[in-house]
């Protein structure tokens, strides 16, 4: 399958390649995107026929379910139950590589929480990743771009060795910066539970929430 490949410059996108890449992502295909922490898999958390695809591209688990991000905090009120802690951390740590675990919202699809009523999500702090996510409608899947339980790619050639016969779309903005896949933080536990540690360290989270976090 032939896919739609753009270059852009990652400090000063071209909206109009954007704009290409989002139309086919509203249609219902994937798209590999870059984003401050590793390359990402992309699909409208809307669209349950283009999610599942998520799911068959990258071999993943049906029980494992599937991170969402945003362009702004404004858009965390259409996913879930925004608490004080959440907009505490929100303010401080997003843009950035943080995933926070909140109440999701009855719209949202089931099948993104695999029947859970708990959903991922976070704020990338990358133009490239804001600028689709925008042009997308404020929210898109953000899985890492690569086969489940394969290494996540920091750059679009790793993406593409990997699933690239399976997207419609894909977006070179060179290398991830982190190159690592973002800490997730549970917020329906009490105290919030370290899910996957990554680049925001748990000291820095607990200064932020002044309490203790737990890690498993």
């Amino acid at each position: 399958m032939r896919i739609l490949l753009v270059k852009v410059d990652p400090l000063n996108p071209d909206t109009r390649l954007i704009a290409k890449v989002a139309k086919i992502v509203k249609q219902g295909g994937l798209v590999i995107y870059p984003t401050d922490t590793v390359y990402g898999l992309g699909a409208d958390p809307f669209n349950v026929d283009a999610v599942r695809k998520v799911y068959e591209v990258k071999q993943r688990p049906r029980e494992k379910p599937l991170p969402v991000l945003i362009s702004e905090i404004k858009h965390l009120e259409n996913l879930a139950y925004v608490t004080p802690e959440a907009r505490t951390l929100a303010r401080i740590f997003w843009p950035g590589a943080l995933t926070i675990i909140l109440k999701k919202k009855k719209n949202v699809p089931e099948i993104i929480t695999c029947g859970r009523d708990i959903i991922a999500v976070r704020v990338p702090g990358h133009k490239v990743a804001l600028a689709l996510i925008e042009c997308c409608g404020g929210a898109l899947i953000g899985t890492s771009a690569n086969l489940s339980g394969a290494p996540p790619p920091r750059t679009l050639e790793d993406a593409l060795s990997q699933i690239g016969e399976k997207v419609d779309a894909a977006i070179d903005a060179g290398p991830c910066p982190a190159g690592l896949p973002s800490t997730i933080l549970d917020l329906t536990k009490d105290p919030p539970l370290i899910v996957r540690k990554g680049p925001v360290k748990i000291e820095e989270l607990e200064k932020a929430l002044g309490k203790k976090i737990h890690q498993r």
